[in-house]
């Protein structure tokens, strides 16, 4: 498993132990590891960056950590890795971070934090099940097997996996299923398990040769695909939702593609699902100055421009409505906004990969086209279902935030600028 994919699990692991009383403290190195994997990325700009104390935990309140308890062991952590540098008044010097690296560095935190058996099997089982759904029986004798645990700590820690949320679950005793509930749906787990069992020895080297290829390259022309599995086999896997195929529409017709839905949603919503969702933010706010904002506040006349200055690192404004439009990208350091005097503010990109999405966005792209260059294996956000549907009682309740509290921490997000 390379570290890219392992961070992404810890991530993901992390915010399922966020709805469990317990499970921060029994999978303490993965919650450790995602917490300040986290508080990195939110922290990072996409070059070095200098925040003051109270920047710093401000970044840490938005993203759910407390101060008190958790913001010093979470910066402890980043400084052994020398991402960050610490001075004496509290302010810190962050590395240049992307969604690529900061993976990377949740994996490296996670081996650095001496992760127990358990917590390495919870990496483990959330990668076999996003092959295939699995049953229990098999594995139990894998975990055991791989990770040394006996039959009495295999059977709780089962029970814990899709108790948190680590893997999902259909069925009852031994004829329980374990799969990855965003690329197998409950209805077609079963048969998924049914279609691969009944695969021949011959079919099922096929069926390697074809995954290898899609590793390497991510799409195949689906008439190539049909040559190299045969048409019955091919058959056979995309009655059991194996593969995704993908038809692309131009003037010289359309192309079908063979995809894995792997490759495009296996970890739900860890960091590159936050650069899509901060994408969709910040094209929704241009797209509103465009088409809603008066003259008066400042009105966006020719959005591409903006965000290709944006892009080049540049400052776009000044206009009084920058400093309430994009309040939600500047409490996640996605843009740093200045107040230049008079009412009137201007916007700079923190996040380069965030705007470089978005425009491929507004030039009528694929988003997930424009992240498979900027984000580690991307697109695989791209088609998932909501989480909360499927997880929603496993949630913690949320209310709703304190005026007070934000208009605190915006003052802090802007270094104490006017609100």
């Amino acid at each position: 498993m390379d570290k890219q994919t392992k961070g992404a699990w810890v991530i993901h692991h992390g915010r399922k132990i966020s709805g469990d009383q317990r499970g921060a403290s029994e999978y303490s190195a993965i919650d450790l590891a995602a917490k300040a994997a986290s508080l990195l990325v939110r922290l990072a700009e996409s070059k070095q960056a200098d925040l003051n104390k109270s920047q710093v935990v401000a970044a840490a309140r938005i993203g759910g950590l407390n101060p008190k308890t958790e913001l010093q062991a979470c910066l402890t952590q980043l400084q052994g890795r020398r991402v960050i540098d610490v001075a004496a008044d509290g302010s810190i010097s962050v590395i240049g971070v992307t969604g690529r690296t900061a993976l990377g560095h949740a994996s490296d935190l996670f081996d650095e934090n001496e992760p127990q058996p358990f917590e390495l099997a919870s990496i483990g089982l959330a990668e076999l099940t996003s092959s295939a759904p699995v049953g229990v029986k098999a594995a139990s004798e894998y975990i055991g097997d791989t990770y040394k645990l006996t039959k009495n700590d295999t059977s709780d820690f089962l029970g814990q996996a899709y108790g948190i949320g680590f893997v999902d679950a259909e069925g009852e005793g031994d004829d329980r299923l374990l799969f990855n509930g965003n690329l197998f749906r409950r209805n077609t787990a079963q048969k998924t398990k049914k279609v691969l069992d009944s695969l021949t020895p011959a079919e099922q080297a096929s069926l390697q040769q074809f995954e290898q290829l899609l590793k390497v390259k991510g799409a195949v022309v689906a008439t190539h695909a049909k040559k190299m599995l045969g048409a019955l086999l091919l058959s056979k896997l995309q009655s059991a939702a194996v593969f995704d195929i993908n038809v692309v529409s131009n003037e010289a017709g359309e192309h079908a593609f063979m995809t894995s839905p792997g490759a495009f949603h296996k970890f739900t919503s860890p960091l590159i699902d936050d650069a899509f969702d901060h994408a969709k933010a910040l094209v929704s706010a241009l797209s509103y100055g465009m088409s809603q904002s008066t003259p008066v506040r400042g009105r966006i006349w020719g959005v591409e421009l903006i965000l290709a200055k944006l892009l080049r690192g540049e400052a776009v404004g000044p206009a009084p409505a920058i400093g309430s439009d994009y309040r939600a990208l500047e409490f996640e350091r996605v843009v740093q906004i200045t107040h230049t005097g008079n009412g009137y503010f201007t916007m700079r990109l923190l996040k380069m990969e965030v705007g470089q999405i978005a425009l491929q966005v507004l030039k009528g792209g694929d988003a997930a086209a424009a992240a498979l260059e900027v984000l580690p294996s991307a697109g695989m956000s791209g088609y998932t279902p909501p989480e909360a549907a499927r997880t929603d009682f496993r949630t913690k309740k949320q209310g709703p935030q304190s005026k007070s509290q934000m208009r605190t921490l915006l003052s802090a997000v802007r270094g104490g600028g006017r609100l």
